[in-house]
């Protein structure tokens, strides 16, 4: 039996109540107070979640912008020094390898995010198809990843007096920017991005100064109402937010335009892997898509549960749940087209329970205040 790895937090996660669990190969806190207490917090005061299994891969050299562009669907030759940009990194038929966050730190150093499930996959994807002039070197070890989200995550910044410094510079940066921060010594890179659709923002250090930065932290928040938050709320977060997961919502089987993200590929901006396939799909016309689905009564739609119309299967439930902030089970779907308005309903337990089609996202996003 293979044992989990562990971030670098993971004695502190055991010490403070936190319930580990199996995920994507490492050790990580499911829970401390409760999923649903979690997930209030982070949507009216504020958390933090330990995020270090994610995958960093820094790609360095004079080539380096041409080749990350080459190997992702959105566009990153355009990309300035310190923004960042969500994406695809698809194989040759279309589907999706992973999606990813693309960090532009300098004209020749870029990083990709990958999620911890697909690390080595995307680290051999991307050393295999980088040409000259460009390198790679996995940096996900050395690295953690710290996640404060939530309306009130100013306020703990304010408060954390080793980054008053910066604070202005942090502070002022506008979504999908990133700031590097010298904190006496300590490397920091500081971006407004996120997992939850509340304002937030993430922070990648060194992973030797991880359990000293986050007792930080929570320490200075505290009296913002921060916490520790685990997987369980981040997912529910997640699915209000209408976000794809991969294993879900998106799979090397299935292409952007079917799981919801269609918008991240940028053919005008170039050739990258998987153009010409995508760009046949999209002439042709596909034949399902990704929509949010909000279930009558106290029915929690699952995952793999089959959709209906009309009695007959038009797809299944990618991603469901309790919505603690809609206080209804809601759920994303991949369905076929062309149903029009035909009333849909989900198979929950043998029971055909009608299910009314939400714009996505199922509650109000926050990510830009």
């Amino acid at each position: 039996m293979i044992q989990a790895k562990q971030t670098p937090l993971a004695d502190w996660h055991r010490s403070h109540g936190g319930k580990m669990v199996e995920f994507a190969g490492y050790e990580m806190p499911i829970r401390y107070e409760g999923v649903l207490a979690e997930h209030r917090r982070v949507r009216h005061q504020c958390g933090m979640f330990d995020v270090s299994h994610m995958g960093e891969l820094e790609v360095r050299g004079g080539a380096a912008r041409a080749e990350v562009h080459r190997l992702v669907t959105n566009d990153v030759a355009s990309l300035e020094p310190g923004q960042v940009v969500y994406t695809a990194m698809c194989n040759e038929a279309g589907g999706v390898l992973d999606d990813l966050l693309v960090y532009c730190l300098s004209d020749e150093v870029f990083w990709l995010v990958c999620n911890a499930a697909n690390h080595s996959k995307i680290s051999a994807w991307v050393e295999g198809h980088l040409g000259a002039g460009a390198r790679m070197e996995d940096r996900s070890e050395a690295t953690a990843l710290f996640a404060l989200q939530g309306p009130r995550v100013r306020e703990v910044l304010e408060k954390w007096p080793r980054l008053s410094g910066h604070l202005g510079r942090v502070l002022g940066l506008e979504y999908y920017r990133a700031a590097q921060v010298d904190l006496e010594g300590i490397e920091l890179l500081v971006s407004r991005t996120g997992y939850t659709g509340e304002l937030g923002f993430e922070v990648y250090l060194p992973a030797s100064q991880a359990p000293e930065i986050w007792e930080e932290i929570v320490e200075a928040g505290a009296s913002c109402g921060l916490a520790p938050i685990g997987l369980g709320a981040r997912d529910t977060l997640r699915l209000e937010a209408g976000y794809s997961l991969y294993g879900h919502e998106l799979d090397e089987t299935t292409l952007p335009y079917e799981a919801g993200i269609g918008w991240v590929v940028r053919p005008r901006a170039g050739e990258f892997v998987g153009r010409d396939a995508l760009l046949q799909a999209k002439e042709a016309g596909i034949s399902r898509r990704t929509v949010g689905l909000e279930v009558e009564g106290r029915h929690i739609p699952r995952q793999n549960a089959a959709v209906l119309a009309g009695g007959e299967v038009v797809g299944h439930v990618t991603s469901g749940g309790f919505s603690p902030t809609l206080e209804s089970g809601i759920g994303l779907a991949r369905i076929a087209v062309g149903l029009g308005d035909a009333p849909l309903s989900v198979d929950i337990r043998g029971k055909q329970v009608p299910a009314e089609r939400v714009k996505l996202p199922f509650v109000p996003s926050h990510v830009k205040d």
